[in-house]
């Protein structure tokens, strides 16, 4: 695998320049593949080696490519000791290795014999220079008393994508919702419920029937200045726990827990603590008598307790973090809420996937958090996404998330009852929903994490081209080839057998995977992984057609079952940390 390459590589370096191989594992990497047929395997940036000092920063850097290369190759010849490297080039600022192909073949494909299942690349140089610890992720987090927003939906899912990536990598991961469960919304749903709501209509259709009451209380807050004051008194029951006021609060969260955790279901997601801004009320009003006795609490000329962020201390930026009655905002609570997280898990990162939109709130937070004295402040991050337009199912544009998977489960199994490859599944409801699902996910990885993008039902559904439906569909194709030559599977191959034009890129593309792994960890955008499997279906559909397992002799069925079993697993694995449930027939 790449791990056993790099090596060999950088120590053929490290005795050309007199230097530690480690020196050279960052610069190291695997081609990609664009076309069939490539000869290099690994290529070495010079300015990395410039960057680190290894090289001259000064002169020519065609010229170091060129000179370095000759200097390798003339090793190479001369030590007649290194089987893995067959070829040393110069490109433009790299310099280009081309290794044994047997051994290529060889090294790629045994070890899916030898690691478990799911462990391919992970055991990497570049993956072990990774921090790894306690990491607490917050995501999907939505407020209560209201119907899960398809908004939502790219909070849940980058955010699982995140947790099984750091699990996958050997963190000690927990998965929290933080739900918006406090604040003035509940004094205008408490307000509103008094006036619009129905117990028994709360009984048949829970979140429904409170979404309505959302609904209508606000517009009457709009004309009603009595209604308004009305939910302020009855937040303020709420802060002073007044029995009836918290009575009603409580069966609004459970209800809408119960229903989230369906959806949840459905998604395949899972969190391992359901928190909520309630949880911190107390400890809210302890970080803003922490705030006063370190004078970083101001009163503003409204009368509001404000931490005065500029840098010249002349309350140019400021951060509200009580109100002129005493009642504390959504930030107290998140100040609070990391302080005890902190104190109780111990974490090494903390990582928010919330919106673009609430940039400068974690930028706040952070620097509030900092100033109160707390250095694990650096360690927390900011994970921010963009927006999603035109998502809306044939019955309009008000969309809850049930509606979107609802609607990608109707129309992913109408296209598959329409295919003609379609095999009959066991349950195709499910293979549907799980297909639908795939198809979401891949539509909103495949770009940059904090763009926009347009949601279009037709071209996420697609069977050919770019999409979840494409690898799904490659997956099944590969478990099925797998299942039916069962009887052709050996623990031995020969590596001989699979140096053609179309197995060659395949093994080259998996050379890649720890790469991905590594830059995925590192930005935490999902698209390095999705267009890596995206690519690795495309090279399969090559070598498929053209390396029939059936009808060819036996050695040469088993080590071709080896590259397709191998890259099976690689998708599989790939799949189940961008948050997919791959499936075995469609």
């Amino acid at each position: 695998m790449a791990c056993f390459f790099r090596r060999r590589i950088a120590a053929q370096l490290g005795c050309t320049l007199q230097q530690p191989e480690d020196a050279f594992i960052p610069a190291l990497a695997a081609v990609p593949v664009f076309k069939k047929q490539q000869s290099a395997d690994f290529k070495l940036s010079i300015a990395t080696l410039r960057m680190s000092g290894i090289l001259p920063s000064s002169g020519d850097i065609q010229l170091q490519a060129e000179s370095l290369a000759a200097r390798v190759r003339f090793m190479t010849d001369d030590l007649k000791r290194d089987s893995v490297v067959e070829d040393v080039s110069a490109g433009r600022g790299v310099i280009n290795f081309k290794v044994n192909r047997k051994l290529l073949v060889q090294k790629v494909l045994e070890s899916f014999g030898k690691e478990e299942e799911g462990q391919f690349g992970l055991n990497s140089e570049l993956l072990n220079t990774l921090t790894r610890g306690t990491t607490l992720v917050e995501y999907s987090s939505p407020n209560i008393a209201k119907k899960f927003h398809a908004g939502h939906l790219r909070s849940t899912i980058i955010g699982n994508f995140i947790a099984n990536l750091k699990q996958c990598l050997g963190n000690n991961v927990i998965r929290m919702n933080y739900l918006g469960d406090w604040g003035m919304q509940f004094g205008l749903l408490g307000a509103g419920f008094a006036k619009f709501g129905c117990q028994e209509k709360l009984k048949q259709n829970p979140l429904q029937h409170l979404f309505e009451v959302y609904v209508e209380v606000n517009k009457d807050v709009e004309q009603n200045e009595e209604m308004m004051q009305a939910a302020r008194a009855f937040f303020s029951q709420l802060e002073q726990h007044d029995s009836e006021a918290v009575s009603l609060w409580q069966q609004f969260r459970e209800i809408t827990v119960d229903e989230y955790q369906h959806v949840y279901k459905r998604l395949g997601v899972h969190f391992d603590i359901y928190s909520g801004e309630s949880f911190h009320q107390q400890q809210a009003q302890q970080v803003v008598q922490k705030l006063q006795s370190q004078g970083l609490l101001k009163t503003s000329e409204k009368g509001t307790g404000v931490v005065d962020l500029s840098t010249a201390k002349d309350m140019s930026s400021v951060s509200t973090v009580l109100r002129s009655d005493g009642t504390t905002l959504y930030i107290t609570r998140d100040l609070a809420a990391a302080i005890d997280r902190k104190e109780k898990y111990h974490f090494d990162e903390m990582i928010y996937v919330t919106d673009k939109s609430q940039a400068i709130h974690f930028q706040q937070l952070f620097h509030i958090l900092l100033a109160m004295g707390h250095s694990w402040a650096d360690r927390c991050e900011h994970v921010p996404f963009g927006l999603v337009r035109g998502m809306k199912t044939r019955r309009g544009e008000v969309v809850f998330l049930e509606d979107v998977l609802d609607e990608a489960r109707a129309r992913m199994l109408r296209n598959m009852n329409q295919s003609k490859t379609t095999k009959e599944t066991v349950n195709p409801e499910d293979t549907a929903e799980k297909v639908g699902i795939s198809a979401l996910i891949v539509q909103d990885f495949r770009g940059p994490r904090e763009s926009d993008y347009t949601f279009d039902w037709d071209r996420m559904l697609q069977a050919q081209g770019d999409t979840g439906v494409f690898l799904q569909y490659t997956h099944a194709r590969l478990h099925s080839l797998i299942q039916r030559n069962e009887g052709v599977a050996a623990v031995l191959f020969d590596p001989s057998h699979l140096l053609e034009q179309t197995s060659v890129p395949v093994l080259q593309h998996l050379l890649r995977y720890d790469e991905v792994l590594y830059q995925s960890a590192k930005d935490l955008q999902p698209k390095h992984l999705v267009n890596f499997l995206l690519k690795l279906c495309h090279l399969i559909a090559s070598a498929h057609r053209e390396l029939p397992v059936k009808g060819s002799s036996q050695d040469v069925a088993q080590a071709r079952l080896r590259l397709f079993s191998g890259a099976r697993s690689v998708l599989a694995n790939g799949m189940k940390i961008l948050g997919i449930t791959p499936v075995d027939q469609m």
